[in-house]
Formats: structure tokens, C-alpha cells, sequence
């Protein structure tokens, strides 16, 4: 079942083309993944998911992209909410320079939750979650800024799940981690679409074939393949696709 349909997609900044009309579906509780070449417009895609790109003042989108049965981008669409329904985890970890409780509780207090009972609850299942809690249980009000990078990845990722998202977009989240750090976040990925839907970017094609369920290859804004992981990686329907998988590119 598709969580997410994503239909003739196009942005630009200014002058500039950065998607031309992008359609694919994202299945719900599974990964996805979108690699491609750098400047190919993945993480511009990605931004487009939860409307960051209206960020941007010289950004322009036309096309549709249907979340729970309805275009994000209608005119009465709450945008606030599609951000805490599609929650976002950057390329590089950003904890704030709080203790790593008040971080995880970040979300919760600015949406109104008083109750520390409930606001304690949360912050320990999210810890939980994201494979966090163990490491860092008896020292909840030391500063966040002591993690390691691949802990604070994590954090990261706690925090977003306080508010309960429904989708999670990671854009290239171990591209600044080392490679056992990789290797948790990855088994996090796999754990996390257990209950929600995840889209990542990744530069690493060994990452998306592990990872993923499916693959879509961007390039030069255009999307040139999306389908099975699998079958995308051992037998590519298109040239190009099969030219960037094998090196043969550029």
C-alpha cells in the first residue's frame, strides 16, 4: 500500500530546474531509497516531502504529492503538521546543547505536553527505539554535545519519534559516521519501518542495496528508474542505471 504518491513532481529554484516531473509511490513500513549522482536533486526531493523547500523563497513546485489521502500542497493544508507527521533527520547530526533528556523532550514541550510522567514515558521509549537507551540511560542530564557522532544520529532520530511521525526522511544520515556507527543506524533503519514509513538519500549504493525494499536513481532531476532493490541492482531496465551501478559513469 502506497503511504506516499508523488505525481508529475516538478521544482525549480529561480531559473533553475531541479526536478522535472518525478512519479513514483512510497509503500508504507518500507524503505526506500533515492541515489544518484551529486546535484541530481535527491535532497531537494526529499525537501519537497515535507514542504522544507518552502523554506526557500526562490522555490517553486508544481505537481502533487498525496499523504494520507490528501495533496500537501493543497492551499489549506496545516504545514506545520505534515512536518510532525513527516519528520526529518539530516545529514549531519544537530542536537541542541541541551542534556540529551531535554533534547528528546524538546518536541514534546513545544507541543504542549506538561505532564512529566507522560513526557518521561516518551523520552525512554524513544530512546529505546532508536537504540539509544542502553548506552546512555544513567546519564540522561549530561550534556548531548559529549555523544559520540553516531550517538548523536541517533538522538536525532529519538527526537524526531517523541512526536510520532508517520513517515521518516533521512538525508544521507551516516555520510559524516564511521563505519560501525554506519552499521547501527543501519540495523536502526531496518528495526524503525517496522512502524513507519522511511525514504532515504544515500551516496552509498551499498547502503540503498542493503537497506532498502526499493530504488529509485535520479538523474539530472529526472527520475530514470524506481522499482525493487533487488532487481534494480542486478538487472537495471535502464542503460544509464546500469552505467552508474557499475561505475561506468561520468
Amino acid at each position: 500500500m502506497n503511504n506516499i504518491i508523488i505525481k508529475d513532481l516538478s521544482l525549480t529554484y529561480g531559473e533553475k530546474q531541479i526536478l522535472e516531473k518525478i512519479n513514483l509511490g512510497i509503500e508504507q513500513n518500507k524503505i526506500t531509497a533515492i541515489i544518484g549522482p551529486s546535484g541530481c536533486g535527491k535532497s531537494s526531493l526529499l525537501r519537497c516531502v515535507n514542504r522544507l523547500n518552502d523554506l526557500l523563497p526562490e522555490s517553486k513546485i508544481k505537481g502533487q504529492i498525496i499523504f494520507d489521502g490528501k495533496d500537501i500542497y493543497a492551499p489549506n493544508v496545516d504545514v506545520v503538521e505534515i512536518r510532525r507527521k513527516i519528520g526529518m533527520i539530516f545529514q549531519r547530526p544537530n542536537p541542541f546543547p541541551k542534556s540529551i533528556y531535554d533534547n528528546v523532550a524538546y518536541g514534546l514541550r513545544i507541543n504542549g505536553v506538561r505532564d512529566k510522567g507522560k513526557i518521561s514515558d516518551i523520552v525512554e521509549k524513544s530512546l529505546r527505539d532508536s537504540g539509544l537507551w542502553k548506552e546512555i540511560k544513567d546519564r540522561l542530564h549530561s550534556t548531548a554535545m559529549e555523544l559520540s557522532g553516531g550517538q548523536q544520529q541517533r538522538l536525532c532520530i529519538a527526537r524526531a519519534l517523541t512526536i510520532e511521525p508517520e513517515v521518516i526522511l533521512m538525508d544521507e544520515p551516516c555520510s559524516a559516521l564511521d563505519p560501525a556507527s554506519t552499521f547501527k543506524i543501519e540495523e536502526l533503519m531496518v528495526k524503525l519501518k517496522e512502524q513507519y514509513t522511511v525514504i532515504i538519500v544515500t551516496h552509498n549504493m551499498q547502503q540503498a542495496a542493503r537497506v532498502s525494499d526499493t530504488t529509485g536513481f535520479l538523474y539530472l532531476g529526472k527520475l530514470i528508474e524506481y522499482g525493487n532493490t533487488k532487481e534494480l541492482f542486478i538487472k537495471p531496465k535502464e542503460k544509464l542505471t546500469e552505467n552508474y551501478i557499475s561505475g561506468n559513469f561520468g
